[in-house]
């Protein structure tokens, strides 16, 4: 594994993905080796609220919902510590406001996954509000088709699939290193 020396972050670096990816655990893990803060927007938005993401949902809308996790990545964003790992919900890069700060002012990673392991990872979780009493893998594949796309458009793609925790996290800090690479080269030719 990468010491943590080896990665100059000058930004946070922000998860997106569909749900199941591996956002919450590959952000934790990986901010647990850089030795920063990792939080998990679905979390701080539970926290101000007072109520789940689900609750949130079914008692306000996906607009209400949109509208506060927008104000809450951008505060997550914006206040210091600065250089952190922040993981979002699967439609926060979907949104345009929330894709253009995020692109502006974080490193983004999307975790990229096959639709067979996110059905496995995302069946039997009561968490997911898009899921609940619908046919999940018919709803995962249509969010693919919808926004795979958009998560294209992340600094670095990293595509995951069913192997242990390690291995991905290696995958990410390889990914993050070649950019940095990519960048500094990119800087010198100039």
């Amino acid at each position: 594994m990468r010491s943590k020396k080896q990665i100059d972050l000058t930004k946070p670096i922000v998860m997106v993905g569909l749900m199941g990816a591996g956002k919450t655990s590959i952000g934790r893990a990986l901010a647990r080796h850089l030795g920063i803060p990792f939080i998990d927007s679905d979390k701080e938005i539970e926290k101000i609220s007072g109520c789940s993401v689900v609750d949130i949902f079914s008692l306000y809308g996906e607009k209400e919902f949109r509208r506060v996790e927008e104000k809450v990545i951008e505060r997550l964003i914006d206040t210091p510590p600065f250089i952190k790992v922040i993981s979002t919900g699967e439609g926060a890069f979907i949104t345009d406001a929330v894709r253009k700060m995020v692109l502006d002012k974080s490193l983004t990673i999307w975790l990229k996954a096959d639709l067979e392991l996110l059905v496995k990872r995302t069946n039997f979780r009561h968490t997911r509000p898009q899921l609940l009493n619908t046919d999940s893998r018919k709803i995962l594949a249509q969010l693919i088709k919808e926004r795979y796309d958009t998560y294209a458009l992340a600094d670095i793609t990293v595509e995951t699939v069913d192997e242990n925790i390690h291995k991905t996290l290696n995958k990410v800090l390889n990914a993050i290193q070649q950019h940095k690479n990519n960048q500094k080269n990119q800087k010198e030719t100039k």
